[in-house]
């Protein structure tokens, strides 16, 4: 365990456990915690199945937790309610339930859990753990199930949801026995947190749940062959400080397993060290501050155009928790063509999948990229540091001459791109930024400045629509002491903005903060690049000069909630500064944009990242930047 590393709840059971001459099988002693401390050895007592689920959770250290009951999981909600120590938000839709906890832990970096019914309340989870699973977002999701003398017999609400969500989740359970709760829910948080992270399923029978058992604290963990390495190779290290040391356009591709490992610190100091550019993924957004002068920003088909540019130019790609997504790579047999790989990641899975690595390393970022510092501090002092300066003045003369930017609409409407800059610049870096997915997202993205990690969070992966309302409610509920931001689309809000009501209930204070340009606004731009102006079925009418179905103050009134209108880049600062004096329930803002914005660069779907565009049909020269 390295000094100041955070211990997951299934180390710490372990530790207490060999006082106790119990054993935890499958800890891992350096890995990173999702969850809070574990209580004390507990037992044994006689119980049900039901009480042990929610004694188990107490145990885990969950405080929140997201959650609608139903039949099948009632007998849980019974005892549930006498839990003091956990916090029980009633939401609206099971799929907030799942943002929620997505949202909980990608704030807080503990895991987030939710608690639904059998049937369609399970099947509703459906995308949240897909989308978790997508991001490596720890979560532990438990459903209800019928009883399992029902079972497979098309029983009322019954659905095979552990069939379903095999692929999409890290692990799915199926309990029938009451006494195997507890070691169950051990094992389901250990998964969720260690390794790479992602969500666990667990499903318990209606008859587990009410029937009696006997309840033992810690309980011994079955993971046989589950040994996630945590410490890179000594070798590849070594052969990848010494690819470093003679790199002459070197770039630090930078991804979100690196914000899940905690890693920033470290990452900075292997930046400074090297003098590498860094180019910061979608997912890790905020893990190597914006303001540094090393970093050239987002990659991709939406990222800067010096990131696109260093990582095609490159000669070494130190790829840290990346995993060559299509959305950075563009056309893949065209991407980095001349670059040497290092490729440090938990999980081997990803090591080579799209991307040969010529250095693979596995293992937990935490401590291969301190490992990797002293190697190269070494290679350092052992050989001459290699002289970034050529590389350096190009790409500074490329963030000079295209930095992100905007051209103001010529409609009278607000500017997105002006509200979402705005935002970040009178609320600041301690705020929370959570967006949905399209337009909105990607100009999120860009015009937020991040400096810190987990102050960006969003649906990467999986693209789902609605993220934004219930992910920043679990956002909330974990950093209340911090303002909160979903930043939305007309499209996506409306998929989720009945958690609005989950929000005025239980005093959550998030600001909505609405990009009305009433319509499906990135459908919209492909449809103005690609299809001729062709709109099909992507006018929402939420907007100026339409039937605003619906009105956005109106609902939110109707909710409790704050709700104001901007219609112009003039009552921009004003109205968020409304906004942000407002802290006794959440706010809704209706910014009403150009649908003519788009988003810009764009690298066009199945192209090369050197057709980067910079406006329509608008292509940097790169000549000029020999």
């Amino acid at each position: 365990m390295s000094k100041d590393q955070p211990i997951s709840p299934a180390v710490m059971a372990h530790r207490r456990a060999e006082n106790t001459s119990a054993s935890l099988v499958g800890a891992e002693s350096d890995q990173h915690p999702v969850a809070t401390a574990v209580v004390g050895a507990e037992g044994p007592e006689e119980m049900t199945g039901s009480r042990a689920i929610i004694r188990s959770l107490e145990q885990l250290g969950v405080t929140d937790v997201f959650g609608l009951p139903g039949g099948a999981i009632l007998p849980t909600y019974d005892p549930l309610m006498d839990a003091e120590k956990i916090n029980h938000i009633l939401v609206r839709h099971e799929q907030g339930a799942g943002h929620a906890a997505e949202g909980y832990a990608l704030a807080s970096g503990r895991t987030g859990v939710c608690i639904v019914t059998s049937g369609p309340g399970a099947t509703n989870l459906v995308t949240a753990l897909a989308d978790a699973n997508m991001d490596s977002i720890p979560m532990v999701a438990i459903t209800g199930q019928v009883s399992s003398a029902f079972i497979g017999t098309d029983a009322f609400q019954e659905a095979d949801i552990v069939g379903m969500t095999m692929p999409i989740t890290k692990h799915s359970y199926l309990v029938t026995d009451p006494n195997d709760i507890p070691r169950v829910l051990a094992e389901a948080f250990h998964l969720a947190s260690t390794g790479r992270p992602g969500p666990v399923l667990v499903d318990v029978s209606k008859d587990a749940q009410v029937s009696t058992m006997t309840f033992n604290w810690p309980p011994q963990l079955d993971l046989p062959g589950y040994r996630p390495v945590t410490r890179g190779h000594s070798k590849q290290i070594k052969e990848a400080a010494r690819l470093i040391a003679a790199a002459d356009r070197p770039v630090l591709y930078t991804g979100g397993g690196t914000m899940r490992a905690d890693a920033a610190a470290e990452l900075l100091e292997l930046a400074e060290l090297t003098g590498a550019p860094v180019v910061t993924t979608l997912t890790a957004r905020g893990v190597f501050p914006d303001s540094h002068e090393l970093n050239l920003g987002m990659p991709g088909m939406h990222g800067t155009v010096p990131a696109v540019y260093a990582m095609q130019q490159s000669d070494l790609l130190i790829t840290l928790g990346a995993r060559f997504d299509d959305r950075v790579t563009g056309q893949l047999d065209t991407f980095a063509p001349n670059a040497k790989v290092i490729h440090a990641d938990i999980d081997p899975a990803e090591i080579s999948k799209n991307r040969t690595a010529d250095v693979p390393i596995v293992g937990d970022l935490k401590t291969v990229i301190p490992d990797l510092t002293d190697a190269v501090r070494q290679e350092f002092e052992t050989a001459e540091k290699p002289d970034l300066g050529t590389w350096w003045t190009t790409l500074s003369t490329l963030r000079d001459t295209y930095p992100l930017g905007y051209t103001r609409t010529d409609d009278g409407l607000g500017s997105p791109q002006h509200v979402i800059e705005r935002i970040s610049a009178l609320t600041g870096p301690e705020a929370v930024y959570v967006s949905g997915v399209g337009q909105h997202q990607m100009w999120s993205a860009q015009f937020v400045d991040y400096e810190r990690p987990r102050q960006w969070l969003n649906s990467a992966g999986l693209g789902t629509m609605g993220f934004a309302v219930p992910a920043a409610m679990g956002a909330q509920v974990s950093q209340p002491d911090r303002v909160v931001w979903a930043i939305d689309g007309d499209g996506c809000f409306q998929m989720t903005n009945q958690e609005l009501a989950t929000c005025v209930i239980n005093n959550i204070p998030i600001k909505v903060a609405v990009i009305n340009n009433s319509s499906l606004g990135m459908v919209r731009q492909w449809q103005t690049l690609f299809y001729d102006g062709r709109y099909s079925n992507t006018e929402l009418n939420t907007g100026h000069n339409s039937r605003r179905v619906p009105d956005f103050v109106k609902l939110a009134e109707a909710y409790g909630c704050a709700a104001l209108r901007c219609e112009s880049d003039d009552e921009v600062d004003d109205v968020i500064k409304q906004a942000l004096e407002i802290n006794d329930r959440p706010v809704v803002i209706d910014f009403v944009v150009s649908a003519d914005a788009m988003v810009w660069p764009m690298v066009p779907s199945g192209v090369s990242n050197d057709q980067i565009q910079i406006a329509k049909n608008l292509t940097p020269d790169w000549n000029s930047e020999d």
